[in-house]
Order: C-alpha cells, then sequence, then structure tokens
C-alpha cells in the first residue's frame, strides 16, 4: 500500500505543469551552479599552480644573499582550492587566499576576493549549496503544502481512509512519493557535478599540479547524506503542516513564512548574535597588543632588552668567553632566532585566541540551527567543503609552521657561518635549495566532523521531530 501511495504521489506532481517548470527551474540552476563551481574549481588550481612554480623560481632565483635579508625577503603561501569547494564556496571569499611569510612577523591571509567583488555580487553568488539549502526546500514546499489539506479539500482524503489505509501508512507513502520526485530531479545533477568535480581534481592532478587537492569521496559521502537527511526533515515537515492545516491557502502561507525565515533572517541573525556574544578584536587593536608583548614581554615582567642580556650572559657562559667577539658564532643570528622564538608564543597566544572566538561564534551557529535547521546544514556543508573558518585555522597553522622552519633555518646558518657584527657574510643558493616548497593537504573528513558534531546532532534532532509531528499530524487529521 505504501509504494501504491506513493506511486499516486509522484505521478500527480510530475502531472502538474507548476510543478513541473518549478522543478525544471530549480533543475536548471543546480546544473549551472555545478558547472560554475567547476570552473571556478579548475581555473583557481591552475593559477594557484602557477603562482606557486613562480614563487618557487622567485626563492631560489635569489643569488647570494645575506640569510636574515632572505628571511625578511620572505616567502608566499598559496591556499589551494579544494574539490568540493565548487559545491560551496562558504567563507572563502572573505579569509583570503595567500599568506606572506616572513622574519619576525605571523601575517594573516591576504587577496581576498570579496574585496574585489562586484555590486551584484556583493549580495551573493549562485552555488550548488545555495540551491540545495534554499530552493529546493523552496521546491518541497510546494510538493507538499496541499499533500493532506488539498485532498482533504477535495474529499479524496475522507475515500481514501475509509478504505482502511492507515494513517501512519498514508503519512509514509505520500512522504516517500515527495522523496522520489526530489530523487528524479536531484540525483542526475548530483550525478554530473559530482562527475564533473571529480574529474577537474583527478586532471589537475594528472597534469603534475600538486596544488590540486584530491576529490574526498568521504567528505562528499557525508555531505550527501546530511543534505539527503535536510530534504527529508522538509519533506515531513511540509506534510505535518499540511495536515495540521485547516486549508491548503494556510499550509502554504505557513509553509512560506518559515521558509523565508529560516533562508534569509536567521542566518544574518544568528551571525550577528554570535559576533556580538564573542567579538573578535580590531584589526588595530589586535596588532598593538601583540607588539605591547613582544616588546614588554607576555607577562609584563620580561621586556625585550632584559631577554637579550640574559640570552648573552647564557651564550658567553656556553662557549667560555667574556665577549661576543670572541664568540666563534654570530650572537645577533642567535638573539634574532631567540626573538622570532618569544615572538612565536606571543602570536600562538594571540592569534589562538583570535581563532578560538571565531570558533565559539561558529559553536554558537551551530547550535542556532535548533530554531532555523538551515544554519547546521550551512555549517556542515561549508566545513566538509573545507571552506569554513576552522579549515581555513589549519591553513593558516601550517603556513605559520612552514615561516617558523624558514626563518630558524636562515638564522642558524648565519649563526653557524659567520661572526657577530659580521653583516656582510652571503649565503649562496645551495642554502635556499634546503628549504622545500610550501605543500599543503587538507584534513580528512574525521577531523572535519569532530568540529561539527553539534551540527549533526541537531540536523538528526530536527529529522527526528520532523518525524514525530508528521506522525502525530496524520493521527489527528481531520477528514
Amino acid at each position: 500500500m505504501i509504494i501504491t501511495i506513493a506511486k499516486k504521489e509522484f505521478l500527480e506532481m510530475t502531472r502538474d505543469g507548476r510543478l513541473r517548470w518549478a522543478s525544471a527551474v530549480v533543475l536548471m540552476l543546480l546544473v549551472a551552479a555545478f558547472i560554475a563551481g567547476w570552473k571556478s574549481y579548475a581555473d583557481a588550481a591552475r593559477e594557484r599552480g602557477e603562482a606557486k612554480a613562480s614563487e618557487r623560481g622567485r626563492w631560489l632565483a635569489q643569488g647570494e644573499k645575506n640569510p636574515h635579508s632572505a628571511a625578511h625577503y620572505g616567502a608566499y603561501a598559496f591556499k589551494p582550492k579544494t574539490v568540493l569547494s565548487g559545491i560551496d564556496k562558504g567563507t572563502e571569499a572573505y579569509t583570503g587566499v595567500m599568506v606572506y611569510l616572513e622574519a619576525h612577523r605571523q601575517n594573516a591571509a591576504e587577496y581576498r576576493p570579496a574585496s574585489d567583488a562586484t555590486l551584484l555580487e556583493s549580495f551573493g553568488t549562485l552555488t550548488a549549496a545555495t540551491t540545495l539549502q534554499l530552493l529546493v526546500p523552496l521546491l518541497i514546499v510546494l510538493f507538499t503544502f496541499a499533500a493532506f489539506a488539498g485532498e482533504r479539500e477535495q474529499g479524496t482524503l475522507r475515500q481514501l481512509l475509509s478504505l482502511g489505509v492507515s494513517r501512519p501508512v498514508l503519512a509514509v507513502g505520500k512522504a516517500s512519493g515527495v522523496g522520489a520526485a526530489l530523487m528524479l530531479l536531484l540525483a542526475p545533477a548530483a550525478i554530473i557535478g559530482s562527475a564533473a568535480l571529480m574529474l577537474a581534481g583527478n586532471v589537475e592532478s594528472l597534469a603534475g599540479n600538486d596544488d590540486a587537492q584530491s576529490f574526498s569521496a568521504a567528505r562528499l559521502g557525508i555531505m550527501t547524506g546530511f543534505y539527503v537527511l535536510y530534504f527529508a526533515a522538509w519533506v515531513m515537515a511540509g506534510l505535518a503542516v499540511s495536515a495540521f492545516a485547516s486549508s491548503s491557502r494556510l499550509a502554504l502561507a505557513v509553509l512560506l513564512s518559515v521558509w523565508f525565515a529560516q533562508s534569509f533572517i536567521a542566518p544574518r541573525v544568528a551571525a550577528d548574535l554570535a559576533a556580538s556574544r564573542d567579538p573578535a578584536p580590531a584589526l588595530a587593536n589586535f596588532r598593538a597588543a601583540i607588539r605591547m608583548d613582544v616588546q614588554g614581554g607576555i607577562d609584563g615582567h620580561n621586556p625585550a632588552d632584559k631577554r637579550r642580556e640574559a640570552l648573552m650572559k647564557k651564550v658567553l657562559a656556553e662557549y667560555r668567553v667574556d665577549s661576543v667577539a670572541a664568540l666563534p658564532v654570530n650572537f645577533d643570528a642567535i638573539a634574532m632566532q631567540q626573538g622570532e622564538e618569544y615572538g612565536n608564543t606571543v602570536y600562538d597566544k594571540h592569534f589562538g585566541n583570535l581563532f578560538a572566538a571565531y570558533e565559539r561564534q561558529n559553536y554558537f551557529y551551530q547550535w542556532a540551527g535548533l530554531v532555523a535547521p538551515v544554519l547546521s546544514m550551512q555549517s556542515l556543508s561549508m566545513g566538509l567543503a573545507g571552506t569554513d573558518v576552522r579549515s581555513h585555522g589549519h591553513f593558516t597553522d601550517a603556513a605559520e609552521g612552514y615561516r617558523r622552519t624558514l626563518v630558524k633555518l636562515m638564522n642558524n646558518d648565519m649563526a653557524a657561518h659567520s661572526k657577530t657584527g659580521d653583516w656582510d657574510y652571503k649565503a649562496s643558493g645551495a642554502l635556499w635549495k634546503q628549504v622545500p616548497p610550501f605543500s599543503y593537504s587538507a584534513p580528512d573528513a574525521a577531523w572535519v566532523m569532530s568540529g561539527y558534531r553539534a551540527s549533526a546532532a541537531v540536523l538528526l534532532l530536527w529529522t527526528a521531530i520532523s518525524a514525530g509531528l508528521l506522525m502525530l499530524a496524520v493521527r489527528m487529521v481531520k477528514i
């Protein structure tokens, strides 16, 4: 009986011209978004690969130079674009795509695409994620609002129940019919889009572009599973409202109001509340606090000059000499490395606090999904696509680790091969080759999900609540 009811619902939806047109529009937008995402990924992967090769050539072509000058000359770390960013761009436009790595400073990522966006782009761009999170639920509203209320108005609901069909079976059958219609619509686009993105990643890798990130079947599989849950929650909630409502017109009004509120109001309100609860410091204040800790000491009682004096006494005692001029090594280079290491502690403190604030904001946003499930779906989608702030922090941590290794190598070479005050010392190109090219790999799906347990729990809860409401509604439905 469930299959019979599902077939009936499926045929009615596919024969409705208005629903066919609405479905066709959503399908075209979804396919267009997948194609745009594929092109965006392929173009960005090539650009970053070329930039990475150019940067490596720039570093190796320095010629003879003082190692500390080379550390100030610096290097660039380019953030790879994940394959699944073709589905969900997340915060990519605002977090930056490149980090300049230099001595004495930990820099934030630069070149944010949002800063170059047109007025139209500032209102948001169409992505597969936008279509799936906002437009597919709207389509589900159109599929479900008259499922019970419309049949009651036509008198067919009474006839159907008089045949002995149990109400739970009727609910499952209708939900299955809507699900089949959605599958017919989404499956082809999902298969084509996933294949295109997988091909894009593999083509770039086979072409020798090691900047391209490999396709993650695990991430895509988990993302697909959560989108299915999200759609299922919407289907069951839509059917429940249709069963509770006194008319199909009222059901449509309620569902459209809920859809609009959770699609356009809830994300902005949740983001603003999260930022107000755990505000990030202004850039000027952030940099000033770092300078203060570097110069005066993290605890305020260990200024830079005292640290240098203590280091000098330690080094002189170690080499059993009474002046830096008598040292067989370059004390300036040793002091610079000690300054780097102390600065690293300061940067770890302040950048750690900054990203901790972002993490708390993200955590609040995830739990705000209790009010609007789209918030949890957005969080999971961005996380699995590798386009969230947490993934960006993973990249910047890797870039910072590379910076520290590079600067330490330069300072150690200067300390070992020159004397104090010998700023004319120059290293050859052999030293530059000792610095490996920057390489970054995105973390696995388990790492992603460790940061989004709240969103997963909320989405599962919403699915269970929607199922419960549907069962309650069909038992109470008036005929």
